[in-house]
């Protein structure tokens, strides 16, 4: 059954390739590769005219939220994606899951009509609180890990960042205007509580530090605030 509640603690680092290879060495007894290890990540984002999510959400207050629909890969209209709420509250990220076929997300998205569930009906409320439509095409590929002895601790790495304003749909390509430089990754470690110390000891010890970022919300004050 597909997971559709989450709730954990995230931790992001933009990283090099040297210390991404220095990684993957000194983690190499303690992490496997996740089912899902290499994968590319389609996502659309939501947002109305005034763009208040993502202004909200650069302002980095105590809680934030963001509407998105996912897909892994490049999807047709008969598969398998993801409508999500995520929501983070002083650190703690919360996420709902609604799994559905494109064709109806599309068709949701065209008529207001969805399938009677609770996640569904928060992610409607949503859309008529906010007034959202779609705002941005945000693409990414991944590799995923998950230590060996604790399946809820993960660290993912993220590269070729590219979005696009216009044909704002997941199955449109995944094309799109690289964010960063051809070496750097984005590395997520994501954990329900404390991050493992062996982990911390290596980050230490490699003096990788932990900022701040979100993909959409650089990607808006690049295009958008000057940054």
């Amino acid at each position: 059954m597909t997971q559709k509640i989450f709730r954990r603690v995230e931790k992001k680092y933009l990283i090099s390739e040297e210390e991404y290879q220095k990684i993957l060495k000194l983690t190499n007894k303690y992490l496997k590769k996740d089912k899902y290890y290499c994968s590319t990540i389609c996502n659309v984002y939501f947002d109305n005219n005034n763009d208040d999510l993502i202004i909200n959400s650069i302002e980095k207050p105590s809680y934030k939220e963001k509407v998105r629909l996912r897909s892994y890969g490049v999807p047709t209209l008969d598969s398998k994606v993801f409508f999500e709420i995520k929501k983070k509250y002083n650190g703690t990220v919360y996420k709902r899951r609604e799994t559905l076929k494109l064709k109806d997300a599309y068709s949701y998205l065209k008529t207001g009509k969805y399938k009677d569930t609770q996640i569904m009906k928060e992610i409607d409320y949503c859309f008529k609180n906010y007034q959202l439509k779609p705002a941005i095409y945000l693409a990414y590929d991944r590799f995923a890990y998950r230590a060996i002895d604790d399946e809820n601790f993960r660290v993912t790495f993220d590269y070729n960042i590219r979005s696009r304003k216009s044909k704002i749909e997941l199955d449109k390509g995944d094309s799109g205007r690289r964010l960063l430089g051809k070496n750097q990754y984005v590395m997520e470690v994501k954990c329900l509580e404390a991050m493992p110390l062996w982990f911390c000891k290596i980050l230490s010890n490699l003096k990788i530090y932990p900022t701040s970022f979100s993909k959409y919300g650089k990607i808006y004050e690049k295009n958008f605030m000057g940054g």
